[in-house]
């Protein structure tokens, strides 16, 4: 129920009723013991229900317990205010990339923020990293048919395939306007003791800000740097 409200629309009744299959009399009644616990606001005009603010708390204290938000944080900000552009850590949730922090840099500022917000991984940087540790056989069967979201964006498990191959062997993976147009981000994987793909480090920005063709290289050295700095917080020990 809380999923249907985190798409950022206000939902009546009816319309939680509907995307969750329930009786309107069972929502009502979910809903109320929600609102007592200050989880959802309900608005006293329209009767329209929202996320409450309580539900800010309850993340705090998740992304305080996990390990690797704790190992990124201020590296991830740093490195936000040096390069001037947006800064996030992810992890993988099934087929998706999940963002665990996310700074804006001076030069890139959102009018969101990516932490908790879950993408494509196959059509992200960082999403395309975390695929790095995962066999080709395991990606397919994970992911299934590649849904385009723009013309640039990978359908094919082979291209695919082809593209993460050259990312572990320089370290780094690229993505222009393959998740949205106008945008686009450089990623490198997050390792853990064992060397094994824990989450990764992402740059991106607007095309014009990032200006990935002239400082693709600048990037790609901040980003393995950062990410290598992370996973020796978590155990890492280089290759």
């Amino acid at each position: 129920m809380l999923g249907v409200l985190a798409g950022g629309q206000p939902q009546r009744v009816g319309d939680i009723s509907n995307a969750t299959h329930l009786g309107q009399s069972t929502v009502s009644r979910l809903l109320a013991t929600l609102e007592s616990a200050a989880f959802i606001e309900r608005d006293g005009g329209s009767g329209h229900f929202s996320l409450g603010p309580d539900l800010i708390t309850l993340a705090g204290v998740a992304a305080n317990q996990h390990p690797l938000f704790r190992a990124s944080r201020q590296v991830a900000q740093n490195l936000a205010f040096r390069l001037g552009v947006g800064v996030a850590v992810a992890v993988r949730r099934g087929d998706a990339a999940f963002y665990l922090l996310d700074f804006e840099g001076p030069d890139a500022p959102r009018n969101r923020t990516l932490a908790g917000q879950r993408d494509p991984l196959h059509a992200t940087a960082v999403g395309k990293c975390l695929l790095l540790g995962l066999l080709p056989g395991e990606r397919g069967s994970l992911l299934g048919n590649l849904r385009p979201l723009t013309a640039r964006t990978i359908t094919d498990h082979r291209r695919l395939d082809a593209e993460l191959s050259l990312a572990e062997r320089r370290g780094y993976v690229t993505e222009i306007e393959e998740l949205g147009l106008g945008r686009a981000g450089l990623a490198a994987p997050i390792r853990d003791a064992g060397g094994a793909v824990r989450g990764a480090l992402g740059i991106s920005g607007p095309l014009s800000v990032l200006r990935l063709d002239e400082r693709e290289s600048e990037y790609a050295t901040a980003a393995i740097e950062s990410a290598e700095r992370i996973g020796s917080a978590v155990g890492y020990v280089g290759a």
